[in-house]
């Protein structure tokens, strides 16, 4: 169950911007912070501030990650060779509860997470409940059979927000793909403009 239920749209008012990309969001409307003062609040932000924001919306971006889970990607992705903001980015799209998300099956982040801890996910035939499970190249990501006809992945289906990125190879009538290869940040469609060179200066300090 997602640990951010009915504020889970704070984040993207915090930041002012849409993260998600959904007509829903609340920020098209009110594109100021939360609370009674959240109209007043801007002003001018310093680099560590900057540094923040762009971890905290990078981070959000992926659900109900804690910053405990967060710093452990980080820490990964600075151990690879390579640029780190683009390792960051490739692990955080390897993540299952990502991938599922990406595969157009669920309408949330927050959705994919609860879809995978509940069982309704294979990969490469065998049941995964583990969101932050890391999916690998040519790995088979499916809809449990049983589930396919939940209420959530046919609306998901036929309501489909999302394009699927180049990176997956799916299949819509089985609802499953291919895991190609971890992408690069000007490969993955986010909504807004992430910065995840920042959220490495940010944890490098």
């Amino acid at each position: 169950m997602s640990k951010r239920q009915s504020s889970k749209y704070k984040i993207s008012r915090r930041m002012g911007e849409n993260l998600w990309g959904r007509s829903k969001d609340p920020v098209i409307r009110r594109d100021y912070a939360p609370g009674q003062h959240g109209i007043l609040r801007k002003k001018k932000v310093s680099g560590y501030g900057l540094q923040l924001r762009a971890k905290q919306k990078l981070k959000g971006y992926y659900g109900n990650m804690t910053e405990r889970q967060f710093r452990r990607v980080y820490t990964e992705a600075a151990r690879c060779k390579g640029d780190t903001s683009e390792n960051l980015v490739g692990l955080l799209e390897c993540r299952l509860d990502a991938v599922v998300y990406r595969m157009g099956v669920v309408p949330t982040v927050f959705a994919s997470r609860q879809f995978v801890n509940h069982g309704h996910v294979k990969v490469n035939g065998r049941r995964v409940n583990i969101p932050s499970y890391q999916v690998k190249e040519n790995d088979i990501i499916e809809v449990a059979e049983k589930s396919r006809q939940l209420n959530i992945v046919l609306e998901a289906i036929q309501n489909a927000e999302r394009s699927v990125p180049e990176y997956l190879e799916m299949d819509t009538k089985a609802l499953k793909a291919r895991f190609i290869r971890a992408p690069k940040l000007a490969e993955v469609p986010y909504p807004v403009q992430m910065e995840p060179n920042l959220v490495v200066e940010f944890y490098s300090r």
